[in-house]
């Protein structure tokens, strides 16, 4: 299994898939052709279909000025590959002198087919939690930290570290920033709203509610606004894992090292999905994203509350569970509806799939692995409609109006 650094990237919203992934492709291939007068860059799928939403044409144009580059829009269907391809052209005096096809495959990374993946090599031996479970009970080790600091070394805390900054500077700047979001929806900032209201005799399920969902939003409205956040596991589901572990860090006072413990932990949930099922919302829909954010962040509950292997596993297990058959359709293809919310959404049903964790373990019948392969058959299976194209769904009642 990779390094969990591969789930924790910092980069611009407002998607992985469609920002990241093609921003690191256009550099792979303008540094292979340095030659070039020109580009072209054809997108299939889920790339071609909300591309203009997510920003893909821009970002790509981006990175391959000041030369010009043609973005074609296919409705091509490429049988056998990623829904998120795209094929790159270089040009010389109008003749095509070097062609690349790549994969974008969810959480900023990329792959060129017959040729895997470019990303870390493998760094842990284990490929389940079933698997991770018993080398942990063999080493006496109580946590996952102490998995991964075995498999990463300890320079993973200066890394972990530094990756909650960059969460907890999303969550500051998105409570301070006010007004409309872009793409032409008119969706306007909430965060800083939810954060202020003042609500006589509140309740304190109703204030953790307000302070958990204010950070989702927080993060998640900085992602569509094209700011600086960290994919956990994609940029559509950014907020989901910041929102709880900020909430755990003002209200018990964990230290920010305890905080990269528990993303520690949460790294191997999203590392151990991303192999063995997907996070690309193009290829499994959105439980593939807030699903696994949504178990990332209960698991990262459970280790910061001290809760054992078994119930660290269990609060993953129910998170993904009861986000089964999760559609992805994005209004115009842009990640603000329903998207924004579903990051808050998430962020609470963390909460409660840690509670149930702490008081329920011994009485599960359904594994973290198994609750995995469930979501990959379901995701492969959905409708195209309903993964990411902006074609059913929500994306689809909408245009109707």
């Amino acid at each position: 299994m990779k390094s969990i650094k591969e789930i924790y990237k910092v980069g611009k919203g407002p998607s992985s898939s469609h920002t990241m992934g093609p921003e690191r492709a256009a550099r792979l291939f303008k540094d292979k052709h340095p030659g070039s007068d020109g580009f072209r860059v054809v997108l299939y799928g889920s790339l071609s279909k909300t591309g203009v939403g997510h920003g893909t044409d821009r970002v790509i144009r981006q990175v391959l000025s000041p030369l010009p580059a043609e973005i074609v829009f296919s409705k091509e269907h490429l049988e056998g590959f990623h829904p998120n391809t795209m094929d790159f052209f270089a040009l010389k005096d109008g003749r095509e002198i070097g062609t690349l096809r790549v994969e974008s495959i969810g959480g900023g990374d990329i792959r060129v087919p017959g040729e895997g993946t470019l990303d870390s090599p493998e760094v842990y031996p284990e490929n389940s939690f079933a698997e991770i479970a018993d080398f942990c009970k063999w080493r006496y080790f109580d946590t996952i930290s102490e998995y991964v600091e075995l498999n990463e070394g300890e320079e993973i805390w200066d890394f972990l570290l530094h990756i909650w900054e960059v969460m907890k500077g999303a969550i500051a700047d998105g409570l301070s920033a006010t007004g409309e979001l872009p793409g032409g929806l008119r969706v306007q900032r909430k965060a800083k709203y939810l954060y202020d209201q003042q609500v006589q005799d509140q309740a304190p399920a109703v204030e953790e509610f307000q302070k958990i969902a204010a950070y989702a939003y927080a993060v998640a409205e900085q992602n569509a606004d094209n700011g600086t956040i960290v994919t956990a596991p994609t940029c559509g589901a950014c907020g989901v894992l910041p929102a709880v572990l900020k909430y755990a860090q003002d209200t018990k006072g964990f230290s920010d090292m305890d905080i990269a413990r528990a993303l520690a932990t949460a790294g191997i949930i999203g590392s151990l999905t991303k192999r063995n099922a997907s996070i690309s919302g193009a290829e499994c829909g959105c439980q593939a994203e807030i699903g696994t954010a949504c178990s990332m962040a209960a698991a990262a509950l459970a280790q910061l509350y001290g809760q054992n292997i078994d119930q660290v596993e269990y609060a993953a297990e129910v998170a993904m569970e009861h986000h089964l058959g999760l559609t992805c359709d994005p209004i115009c293809g842009l990640v603000q509806i329903p998207c924004i919310e579903r990051n808050a959404v998430a962020a609470m049903r963390a909460m409660n799939a840690c509670n149930l964790s702490y008081f329920l373990t011994g009485s599960r019948n359904i594994s973290y692995d198994m609750v995995c392969r469930a979501m990959h058959e379901t995701g492969i299976n959905l409708s195209h409609r309903f993964r990411e194209t902006s074609e059913g769904g929500l994306a689809k009642i909408y245009h109707r109006r």
